[in-house]
């Protein structure tokens, strides 16, 4: 072989293992280089290739560097177009990064990310990638600012990778719940009825509170917050305080703790009997009226209920806000104490005399008092003999005479009467006064007055459909059946007379029980030898129509008459216009 050919050989040789270094090179590939040369926008890398590579000076911000070190890069493009290598440093730190973090997702595990900036709908974090952690999966709690987690590091749990988008989304979350998932199974194991441990308030609702218990959320119900009363927990807790609760009960099945917060102080309710004896006297704070009484706090812990029964001896309290104040300072007096139950009930009013205890010597039976008519009824009429004390005068106690269906008939309120004392009932405060009772009854000698066949003069009273009721001398009524107006039929009472009409006639019935005086307007004219006639007529009418119609007049009047007003009344069954008028 000539030299010539053995050159030519070796020339061969050496291009083709230059072309094998070379092609060995695979654009996208992750390649080590030697820093060369550092210009002012660009670091000059050799990989070995034809030529060096470039890299900006800017990918080497976050580090320090020097001509000489070897260094990581991704080899982009094999030349440009002015023959040189792209490379990228950051891009292999990309690229070396996105595959650990592929590794550890599929893996399961946990990755260290710091928070960069607030986007959208969460937070972008670098765990030598950008990933994104929406605002649902950065606590437990949702946060109010997000801001504040910016520059922290955290770990993070991998929940999703895109590797054709490269997306990454993060749950710092699940962390933080699969921690609490160990601690609360460790609390569980080791905690016991009556434990005392510290936590956080996490929530406040309006039964409770649920307090932190190294990841373990206990309740601390209202109940148990204070031996005192309060309306809502809030008036003791705010969220984010640490407390310092008993443990009351353990359910590890459910996994659920119940707190307690006033068992940690000394019960004020124990020896209660001895601090407050019955009949004792007690000072206390109104803290609360509802509309059946008054709850007093006489000490930390511990309320008594006033009922509005016992907040006065005479006077009709109904509501007690119309006499007691919240944060008013009162004293009372125990009456009852339920130790079991933590009640303790208490009166006012038996701080001063009952004034009923000597209403029967100050207001003897059968004695006259002066008062003024207070308040009026359908059944009655209340007269105020003291300040608290009243009397009352049944209608029925009005007059001997007259048939009163309503006391406003002859009283009014404001009115000053003379009433006498009937009956006092102690047990139930209640005293009966009559006005007839001053005077005799007249039915008495009704048999010496009234006598049948007697012509009489009177005023209409009152109409009614079945009759008008005729006012006689010292007040005694008499009552004109329709029947007995006329000889002619009279299908209306008002079609003959009015009220204030001066009638005279005659007395056809004298009933001294039922005391009833039944009158006849047609008989006035009668001469005595027709008085005779109709009077034996009368007698032998039994059953008659006349005499049926009588008895039920009376009857009528003494059941269904109920006045509205002065001159009304409407008959049962009858239309508008067979009421009764003035």
């Amino acid at each position: 072989m000539s030299a010539t050919q053995l050159v030519e050989g070796a020339n061969e040789e050496l291009a083709s293992l230059i072309d094998q270094n070379f092609t060995s090179y695979r654009e996208n590939s992750i390649v080590h280089g030697k820093i060369l040369e550092v210009r002012n926008q660009v670091v000059i890398v050799d990989i070995g290739a034809k030529s060096e590579g470039i890299i900006p000076v800017s990918e080497f911000e976050d580090e320090e560097f020097e001509v000489g070190d070897e260094v990581e890069v991704l080899l982009e493009r094999l030349e440009n177009d002015e023959g040189m290598v792209v490379l990228s440093k950051e891009k292999a730190a990309h690229k070396q990064n996105w595959d650990k973090i592929v590794k550890v997702y599929e893996d399961g595990g946990l990755v260290k990310g710091k928070v960069k900036s607030v986007v959208k709908g969460g937070l972008m974090v670098n765990v030598g990638v950008e990933a994104f952690l929406p605002g649902s999966q950065i606590d437990i709690i949702p946060p109010k600012d997000l801001n504040e987690y910016v520059g922290n590091v955290y770990e993070f749990k991998i929940v999703k990778v895109n590797d054709i988008r490269k997306n990454i989304v993060l749950s710092r979350r699940e962390v933080i719940e699969a921690e609490r998932a160990e601690q609360r199974q460790q609390f569980l194991e080791e905690v016991k009825i009556g434990d005392q441990v510290e936590g956080l308030v996490k929530n406040i609702t309006d039964f409770g509170a649920f307090v932190d218990l190294q990841g373990m959320d206990g309740l601390l119900h209202i109940t148990d917050m204070s031996w005192g009363r309060i309306n809502h927990p809030s008036e003791m807790l705010i969220i984010g305080q640490p407390v310092n609760v008993q443990i009351l009960e353990v359910d590890k099945e459910k996994e659920r703790v119940s707190l307690g917060l006033k068992q940690l102080q000394n019960n004020p309710w124990e020896g209660i009997e001895e601090k407050y004896p019955i009949a004792g006297e007690v000072a206390g704070v109104v803290t609360k009226l509802v509309p059946y009484g008054a709850f007093v706090e006489i000490e930390q812990g511990v309320e008594g209920l006033i009922h509005v029964s016992e907040l006065s001896w005479t006077k009709r309290i109904t509501r007690p806000s119309d006499v007691l104040e919240v944060n008013q300072e009162i004293k009372a007096v125990v009456l009852a104490i339920n130790t079991d139950e933590q009640k303790i009930s208490l009166g006012v009013r038996q701080l001063e005399p009952n004034p009923w205890d000597e209403v029967e010597s100050r207001y003897p039976i059968g004695s006259t008092i002066k008062g003024e008519i207070r308040n009026l009824t359908a059944y009655g009429a209340f007269v105020e003999l003291e300040d608290g004390i009243d009397g009352m005068i049944h209608v029925s106690d009005l007059s001997w005479t007259r048939k009163i269906n309503h006391p406003s008939e002859i009283l009014k309120k404001g009115d000053e009467v003379e009433a006498q004392i009937i009956d006092i009932d102690k047990t139930n405060q209640r005293i009966s006064l009559g006005i007839k009772q001053l005077e005799n009854d007249p039915w008495n000698e009704i048999d010496g007055r009234f006598k049948v066949g007697d012509l009489v003069k009177g005023t209409v009273a009152k109409i009614a459909s079945f009759g008008a009721f005729v006012q006689l001398e010292d007040d005694i009524d008499g009552l004109v059946h329709i029947s007995q107006l006329s000889e002619d039929h009279v299908a209306k009472v008002k079609d003959v007379l009015k009220v204030g009409d001066d009638v005279e006639a005659r007395v056809i019935k004298v009933d001294r029980v039922e005391r009833r005086i039944g009158l006849s307007i047609k008989a006035a004219e009668y001469s005595e030898e027709q008085l005779k006639k109709e009077t034996a007529a009368f007698e032998a009418l039994r059953p008659s129509s006349d005499l049926v119609g009588l008895e039920q007049a009376f009857n009528l009047a003494t059941e269904e008459w109920r006045p509205g007003q002065e001159g009304e009344a409407p008959a049962e069954g009858e239309g508008e216009e067979d009421k009764a008028e003035d």
